[in-house]
């Protein structure tokens, strides 16, 4: 085991050597970049001469780092050669560079919004496993009659419905019919508690159903599968009540392809919570980075960005580590 972990956090280095390339990137393949805009909002202030835009762009690019090859930009966002005020500032520094917008480091930003992100998006998945799992070992218990019917409908019924037109709809009828519109104040945690809950409920249920429906499905294959096992049967015959048969013997085995498909739908949580924390106004990562996408912030939007894959990458690490726990037959060497 501490060998397998060893080998997978070295393959880190060279996974995330490659994912700074491609985030570097596929965000300067964006049209348009962040001195467009500068310059259109300094011509809505004062009119500038086609001389003026130029001189003010080159001033702009200098500033920026913008007037160096892009193989030379890379090397200064990870931090390998000094930046244009002459200090080292990067990815080895732990910095992530700083906005050019907000001229904040990268980091300090990350530090305060990953908080909403991570919590709405912990408890989306304690919702998407709450249905999921439940409503998955019923039917497959109850294979083909109502109560397996009823499971498949909520499934599907998850699966079809899009995120944010939920979201919409769970803002704007409330508003009409009860007058009840969800804050848009962040309370903090640690502030209130219950009033913390209270505003992430909602969008935690709204994108915890979209992820139960695929578990629902996946939780109810399996079981029929591990029920009709040579094992279960013993148990059966054994006298075990039902609950212990379910829960003891066959649950434990069901999961692992279960717990797969939690981690293949984490990337598309990360998605999901951008729309989300745009419908219900939480201060998060997903607003942050589209925000920072709009503006062409090329180091907010490529620092946000490699937080998430090195999240994700440790994620599924944990998923594989999960199956030797779930399965004493999975080996790792």
């Amino acid at each position: 085991m501490r060998t397998y972990i060893i080998k997978r956090l070295l393959l880190l280095i060279p996974t995330l050597i490659i994912v700074t390339m491609l985030i570097f990137l596929l965000i300067r393949l964006v049209p348009g970049d962040i001195i467009d805009a500068m310059v259109a909002a300094e011509r809505t202030q004062d009119p500038m001469s086609p001389a003026q835009i130029r001189e003010f762009r080159e001033a702009m690019e200098k500033r920026l780092g913008l007037d160096v090859p892009i193989y030379h930009q890379y090397a200064r966002w990870i931090g390998v050669v000094p930046q244009p005020d002459g200090n080292y500032g990067g990815i080895f520094q732990g910095t992530l560079g700083v906005s050019w917008q907000k001229r904040v480091s990268v980091v300090e930003l990350i530090s305060i919004k990953w908080p909403v992100t991570l919590q709405l998006g912990l408890m989306g998945i304690i919702v998407s496993q709450l249905i999921a799992l439940p409503i998955g070992i019923y039917s497959a218990m109850r294979q083909d009659k109502w109560g397996d019917y009823v499971g498949r409908s909520i499934a599907i019924l998850g699966i079809s419905l899009p995120g944010f037109w939920v979201a919409t709809m769970v803002i704007v009828y409330p508003s009409i019919w009860w007058n009840y519109m969800p804050p848009i104040m962040l309370i903090r945690f640690t502030d209130d508690p219950i009033g913390n809950l209270k505003m992430f409920i909602v969008p935690a249920i709204v994108l915890g159903m979209g992820m139960s429906g695929i578990s629902m499905r996946m939780t109810r294959t399996m079981m029929l599968e591990v029920l009709r096992q040579d094992y279960i049967r013993t148990a059966w015959a054994k006298g075990l009540k039902e609950r212990v048969v379910v829960l003891r013997h066959a649950l434990k085995n069901a999961l692992i392809p279960v717990i797969t498909i939690i981690g293949l739908q984490v990337p598309l949580l990360v998605g999901g919570t951008v729309i989300i924390e745009q419908i219900f106004a939480l201060p998060g990562m997903g607003r942050l980075i589209v925000g920072a996408t709009f503006q062409r912030d090329y180091p907010l939007v490529s620092g946000t960005m490699l937080y998430f894959s090195f999240g994700l990458v440790l994620i599924n690490l944990m998923v594989d580590l999960t199956y030797g726990y779930l399965d004493p037959r999975v080996h790792y060497k």
